[in-house]
């Protein structure tokens, strides 16, 4: 319980340090209103010529950018932690190896919490705009009570997903003298590959069979279609089984490695 505890705060630290930043937020929220209605609006485009040339429905993708944006923040794939980035640059990390508190576990915890801090601010008045909007323009209902409760557990999972894999970042910079580009891959990737430019299902195959068993796909795409319904019956329980397996390995390697990374640290200066 007291180990439990010295998370718990770092959690909640970081957490209202992030909540500090209301007119970034708001500022925020005007620009993903916008950049989702410009989305939405060139997809009504393309759907008016041939609804039935699709994947998902009109009101499923809509569903699915207007989630998206909202949640932004949970799963975007960013080395935004720059007190992070600073201790490993500055030497600082000496001292977070003298802490009673594992470093792994700490990062999580701040990851976590700050990214909670962002969406917190954000998704509430997306959610009530979005809501308000005529169908098929508008986000739609859960299909059901279970599909609401499995895009919960699959959210949740891709969240400690994302930072299972931040972290795998931040331990290559042990090894090199910039995150900038280990930043650039990972947000590359992680962009296209996750649905964030376009929902996983409009990719042409192979590339769709590909990217959904990568763990970007895990990160957005999974929960997103999961929530519109677009995902059920064994392709649901084989795709959260395989989300499950990649945070476990994700985390099981960043453990691994960070043990690894810490064993061969040399701090100088005083």
């Amino acid at each position: 319980m007291r180990g439990l505890r010295k998370y718990t705060s770092v959690f909640r630290i970081r957490f209202i340090n992030s909540m500090q930043y209301r007119i970034a937020a708001l500022a925020g929220v005007a620009t993903q209103f916008a950049w989702a209605g410009m989305i939405i609006l060139a997809f009504s485009a393309f759907y008016r010529t041939d609804p039935n040339a699709f994947p998902m429905t009109f009101s499923q993708t809509t569903t699915y950018i207007w989630l998206q944006q909202a949640l932004m923040l949970l799963i975007f794939m960013a080395m935004s932690d720059t007190e992070i980035i600073s201790a490993i640059r500055d030497g600082s990390i000496a001292y977070e190896m003298v802490r009673p508190i594992d470093i792994y576990n700490r990062w999580i915890c701040q990851i976590i919490a700050q990214r909670l801090a962002g969406v917190s601010l954000r998704a509430l008045p997306m959610f009530i705009v979005s809501a308000l909007l005529p169908y098929p323009y508008g986000i739609s209902l859960p299909v059901n009570g279970l599909h609401f409760l499995l895009f919960i557990v699959s959210l949740v999972t891709a969240a400690l997903l994302v930072a299972a894999i931040l972290n795998l970042a931040y331990v290559a910079l042990f090894y090199t003298n910039s995150h900038m580009g280990i930043q650039t891959i990972i947000w590359g990737s992680a962009t296209f590959l996750s649905g964030m430019t376009i929902p996983i299902p409009f990719f042409p195959e192979p590339i769709r069979s590909i990217a959904q068993v990568l763990p970007f796909a895990a990160l957005q795409d999974l929960p997103l279609r999961i929530y519109s319904g677009h995902i059920y019956g064994v392709e649901l329980v084989q795709r959260m089984g395989l989300q499950i397996f990649w945070l476990l390995f994700m985390l099981g390697l960043g453990r691994l490695l960070i043990k690894r990374a810490l064993r061969r640290v040399f701090v100088q200066g005083g």
